[in-house]
């Protein structure tokens, strides 16, 4: 696909369609990444995205246990306050 290179502002540009956007998932932001003689654009994803299904998954399925507990015998809380 060949696109035109454009002004924006005092930069330069390219626009991309609403359709190949929408096709490759890209959102807000996009991550550059330069190989050899080209670059290319990755759809960048939200932190922790899906997370929470996956945690609500874990729960169903008895997986959200802690393998060590939070708190140990010796622990002196006294220290931080």
């Amino acid at each position: 696909m060949e696109v035109s290179v454009i002004k924006i502002g005092n930069s330069k540009g390219i626009r991309l369609s609403k359709e190949l956007l929408k096709q490759y998932h890209i959102e807000d932001k996009v991550e550059l990444i330069f190989k050899k003689g080209h670059i290319v654009l990755k759809p960048k994803k939200k932190p922790r995205e899906g997370w929470e299904k996956a945690f609500e998954e874990m729960h169903k399925q008895g997986d959200d246990n802690l393998l060590i507990d939070d708190v140990f015998e010796d622990e002196d809380f006294e220290e931080w306050s």
